[in-house]
């Protein structure tokens, strides 16, 4: 613009289209100095604004943390005991046509088996086993191999049942031995075998669990995942929860959670990680998870080398509840 003023001025312009110019001009320059400033201003604002966003979201972020850490459940004593079984099998939730297995016991099925244990109703123990009212390690204590196991199924879908009685007050459904069977590929764990720790906040129901454990009871037969994955547990007994190592380097007997990385590489030893479901809760569907874990684990049951870990000892072993 600048340029075609001058040259029509230059042209035969009078002084008082030069005045006019250079007024056009003077508008022309204060204006884009106020964009400018204004653009200034924005930006400077936007930046600080951004600048705040960001303060805010690390603060959240930071008081979430703080807040699940100062949540978490501490026990000064706790049960113990190891459940195996020739074969287990704990579904990956991403699982499709080939059902992988999780390595780990994962803290949910644990609880499941515990609620077992004690009679406790599907869906009824969620709360028993929350985040501030339980923790929980887990130790394998067999080396962790898989296979894979066709296995041919039939459908349990409704359309697929058949009902026995249907006129009777009793009526059960069952899969229809006339329909078609469907292979699927099981991959399944071989001889699996975890010791497990365990402290419940509610002192009744902590009670009832010692009394029939030391008998050598279960309300439902114990299992490893599938039911017919049969399970036997041997209890160890009931022991302090101790303070853990104070090294900044610690060596864990159990499987580590929410720590890919504080673990030290050992050349001497295998380090596999997998997340699984940790905390459930109910829904208008039945359950849905809320919270998963993440287990760093030796797959042949001997320990890892953390750094920075807040670890326990409980019967001699060094372990990390979740």
């Amino acid at each position: 613009m600048q340029e075609d003023l001058d040259e029509w001025f230059d042209e035969g312009g009078d002084a008082a289209t030069a005045e006019t110019t250079e007024s056009v001009e003077s508008n022309d320059t204060g204006a884009n100095e106020a964009d400018a400033n204004e653009s200034g201003a924005t930006d400077a604002g936007a930046n600080e604004a951004a600048s705040d966003a960001g303060a805010n979201e690390s603060g959240a972020t930071d008081a979430g943390a703080n807040e699940a850490a100062s949540d978490a459940f501490v026990p000064d004593r706790c049960l113990s005991f190891t459940v195996r079984g020739p074969w287990g099998h704990f579904r990956r939730v991403e699982g499709n046509v080939v059902k992988q297995t999780y390595r780990v016991l994962p803290r949910t099925t644990a609880a499941g088996l515990i609620a077992a244990v004690l009679g406790i109703e599907r869906d009824g123990y969620y709360d028993l086993f929350a985040p501030d009212a339980s923790a929980l390690a887990v130790e394998p204590v067999r080396p962790l191999r898989t296979l894979n196991m066709p296995m041919n199924t039939l459908s349990t879908s409704n359309a697929d049942l058949a009902s026995l009685n249907p006129r009777g007050k009793i009526s059960v459904k069952l899969p229809n031995p006339a329909k078609p069977r469907q292979q699927h590929n099981y991959e399944v764990l071989v001889d699996p075998a975890y010791r497990l720790d365990v402290a419940l906040d509610d002192a009744a129901v902590y009670a009832d669990l010692r009394e029939t454990l030391e008998a050598g009871e279960s309300h439902y037969v114990p299992s490893l995942g599938l039911s017919e994955h049969l399970a036997e547990i041997e209890y160890h007994g009931e022991f302090a929860v101790e303070d853990g190592p104070t090294d900044d380097v610690v060596s864990v007997d159990s499987a580590v959670p929410d720590a890919v990385d504080d673990v030290v590489p050992d050349p001497d030893a295998r380090c596999q990680v997998e997340e699984s479901p940790g905390f459930m809760t109910t829904d208008a569907g039945g359950r849905t998870t809320t919270r998963f874990t993440t287990y760093v684990y030796n797959p042949d049951a001997g320990p890892l080398r953390v750094r920075d870990v807040s670890a326990a000892r409980v019967d001699g072993r060094t372990v990390v509840f979740v």
